[in-house]
């Protein structure tokens, strides 16, 4: 059972500059288990890690499909040099999941598919809204306000920061 809706129009408590990371894998061949299902398993783990350890700089993630083949996963962090220093981090779970998905890639022969954009947002270049919805996205990762608080329009929003 998922969470109760909030009542109302709400945006995203935040108002700093925010890196939005995503990620995701198509699998191109169902039956080829053994080059999608590690794939898929790694991610969690890495959730997990980052969860635990908030000085690592992961705000927050939602888990999405996108059709029968995509699953991919948004991020939210607090700045592009925490995300890179999780990625190139040698201690973390990251690296060793990185390896063991590059050797399924080329074994794999194009039975996985995988993908990643980083998109670097300035405070006061993004916006949100939230209506009669649990905490979401953006939201989710720093809180919600009412609408108001930041204002009705998207424009007004946009303008706040």
């Amino acid at each position: 059972m998922g969470k109760s809706p909030v009542q109302g129009r709400m945006t995203a408590q935040s108002q700093d500059g925010v890196t939005v990371f995503l990620i995701g894998m198509r699998i191109n061949n169902f039956r080829a288990l053994r080059s999608w299902l590690p794939v898929a398993a790694a991610m969690p783990r890495m959730v997990a890690e980052l969860s635990e350890e908030k000085e690592r700089g992961l705000l927050g993630f939602q888990y999405l499909l996108g059709g029968p083949r995509l699953l991919y996963l948004v991020q939210y962090w607090e700045s592009k040099e925490k995300l890179l220093a999780y990625a190139s981090d040698r201690d973390g779970a990251h690296r060793p999941a990185w390896a063991a998905f590059n050797r399924r890639m080329r074994d794999g022969r194009g039975k996985v598919g995988f993908w990643h954009e980083t998109y670097v947002v300035p405070a006061g270049a993004y916006e949100s809204v939230y209506v009669n919805m649990p905490d979401f996205g953006l939201g989710a990762a720093t809180g919600t306000i009412p609408v108001g608080r930041r204002g009705d329009r998207a424009a007004d929003r946009l303008k706040a920061a």
